[in-house]
């Protein structure tokens, strides 16, 4: 892989790169919102709001009840202030009580967070360190205008604990916030609030945490013992039912069947509701009517021509990939096992074209044997394994015409998109192509993300691939009206170093082989990150508009201010030359995915 790669990881020119200050405002004198070198900032210790401030729809059901497909009707929403929230403390159970001291005691003596990927001292230092729910704020906008196309609402996910970590904490164990900013006629509203999933609902009432963290909580065989042992003397004494899901809802969001769902790809889909002030409802987990089980991933596909969405769900027990996806009207259809993938995957996202779905079999798995007893993730890397590229049809019954191609050394943990070529006898994906792999959960800062474009001829077998930038690029995104069909832009993030994004570039992936396909960029600027962008289109109901025609959106925060601000970027410009900015009344952690939701869609949901 290393070896494949060694060619192209050359500087770009200067004349490729714009570094722009993001934020003209002299650095203030005052101390910021929050300290940037303690992580515990805004993190509530054992003091909760009022219950009756946050609805709970999930908590409605019983243990023994199915989560229902249809949401509840929304509770009213009273937004108490943070102080009058403090003033209420939740008062323990005596069980919980000798749960949480039999807690500490793993966390401080039998496992505590000696690694900085998973102490929460490091993880959640500086804009990682999370924030209380904010209810919709006016914004300023301070520069430009905001374009009359974004009548809507960005919307992106992220981890944010609700309380602040006990003992270890990975980056991706926090509980999900989702952080909205509605537009309409140029002016702008920001609101964050948590997922309300049941894992959530349970600590909040509780009024500490309860759920072990997947990733960081089981390294070894002593830790998986004593949590393991903790975590089943919580479910026998009734503290929570895992049937009801243990999902954090952190990753990113889906709209289809006129509904928006908060996904993580160890739950089901929680349905969201954004209300006419900007505010944030959750409305429910679904199960689709009991089709759906047990999980979804976080990244489904959406065909904008037929209004399908393409969806799987993977796991540590056979068939360790189910395919499946929904129609028009949001309706599952029916499993498709894939048992031919012969032992568990690190499957976080996958591909569509018109024809056909695609699958990588990459270097990382799914190893609870080296999680228990070499100390490690619940996911670990095999260096001898050659990864492979599935390809089935994309209606198919079942898996009888899937076939597996060997791609070696390529290690896809985002897709950005695919297409057919050939009438149908080729297939081209775009998708970053994680180098050094094996940094990609305990050092993400040594990891470099090569985006290839990679063409499997379905006659021959033949795998052709070749770089298409030798940046450290991922979170890359496109025009939504492309997706599985043959498009010719990209908006990547460039990680300096991941899993802070320093800038954003936009690649012409229709350039030969060989040659750097940057044509734009937009550079942040000395401590200014972001995160993946979005794109938007000026005219997203004409088929004759140029593809990129339209605005690059994304959070930024300056770290030596303390601010966050929302900025818009004009897709065609040699530059991506900022065309609004808004000041957010308080700072955006960094998080995961996002999207734009048009005005016309959220009247829908």
């Amino acid at each position: 892989m290393d070896a494949f790669s060694s060619s192209f990881l050359s500087t770009l020119p200067p004349s490729k790169l714009r570094s722009t200050a993001m934020f003209t405002t002299p650095r203030s004198t005052s101390t910021p919102s929050y300290a940037p070198h303690l992580y515990n900032s805004s993190v509530r210790i054992e003091e909760k709001p009022p219950t009756s401030n946050i609805p709970r729809t999930t908590r409605k059901k019983t243990p023994s009840q199915s989560p229902k497909t249809q949401p509840p009707p929304p509770l009213p929403k009273v937004n108490a202030s943070p102080s009058l929230a403090a003033k209420k403390r939740v008062e323990p159970k005596l069980s919980t009580w000798i749960f949480n001291t039999f807690d500490d005691i793993i966390n401080n003596f039998i496992d505590p967070p000696i690694r900085p990927s998973v102490d929460p001292r490091h993880v959640l230092s500086h804009n990682f360190a999370p924030v209380d729910e904010l209810p919709p704020t006016e914004c300023e906008v301070i520069q430009g205008s905001l374009p009359s196309c974004l009548d809507g609402a960005y919307i992106r996910n992220g981890p944010n604990p609700q309380y602040l970590p006990r003992g270890p904490y990975h980056l991706f164990d926090g509980d999900g916030m989702l952080h909205s900013i509605r537009i309409s006629k140029g002016k702008a509203t920001l609101c964050s609030r948590y997922v309300k999933t049941y894992k959530y609902s349970i600590e909040n009432e509780m009024g500490s945490p309860v759920f072990p963290s997947v990733f960081s909580g089981f390294n070894g065989l002593t830790a998986a013992a004593t949590r393991g042992a903790l975590s089943a003397a919580r479910v026998l004494t009734g503290e929570y039912n895992p049937a009801n899901g243990i999902g954090l809802a952190n990753t990113s969001l889906a709209l289809f069947g006129n509904r928006l769902y908060a996904l993580g790809e160890s739950d089901l889909p929680y349905s969201i509701r954004l209300t006419s002030n900007g505010d944030i409802d959750t409305l429910g987990r679904i199960d689709f009517d009991g089709k759906l089980f047990m999980s979804m991933t976080a990244h489904p596909k959406i065909d904008t021509d037929t209004g399908e969405a393409f969806a799987f769900r993977y796991g540590p027990m056979p068939p360790y990939l189910t395919y499946f996806y929904f129609d028009v009207n949001g309706n599952k259809q029916p499993d498709v096992p894939i048992f031919s993938l012969s032992r568990p995957s690190f499957l976080h996202d996958f591909a569509i074209t018109k024809k056909y779905a695609i699958f990588a079999d990459i270097q990382i798995g799914m190893n609870p044997m080296e999680m228990i007893f070499g100390g490690g993730s619940p996911v670990a890397t095999d260096p001898s394994k050659v990864s492979r590229i599935g390809v089935i049809p994309r209606y198919a019954k079942d898996e009888s015409e899937i076939r597996w191609f060997d791609v070696p050394g390529f290690n896809l943990i985002h897709a950005t998109n695919a297409w057919d070529e050939d009438d149908g006898n080729a297939i081209v994906m775009l998708a970053p192509n994680i180098l050094s792999v094996e940094h990609t959960l305990e050092r993400m800062d040594l990891i470099h993300a090569l985006v290839e474009k990679v063409r499997i001829d379905l006659r021959t077998g033949l795998v052709t691939r070749h770089p298409i930038s030798a940046r450290n690029l991922d979170f890359a995104v496109l025009n939504p009206a492309y997706a599985a069909k043959k498009n010719k832009y990209l908006y990547a993030a460039v990680g300096d170093p991941m899993p802070k994004i320093s800038g954003v570039v936009k690649l012409d992936v229709s350039k030969t082989e060989r040659q750097e396909c940057t044509v734009a960029s937009r550079m942040y600027g000395t401590g200014c990150f972001g995160g993946e962008s979005f794109f938007v289109a000026k005219e997203p109901g004409n088929p004759e508009a140029d593809e990129d025609d339209g605005y690059v959106v994304s959070y930024v925060h300056n770290e030596n201010t303390g601010e966050s601000r929302f900025l818009v970027m004009d897709a065609k410009s040699p530059d991506l030359d900022i065309v609004a900015t808004v000041k957010l009344p308080r700072r955006v952690p960094y998080g995961f995915h996002g999207l734009f939701v048009k005005e016309s869609d959220l009247n829908k949901l």
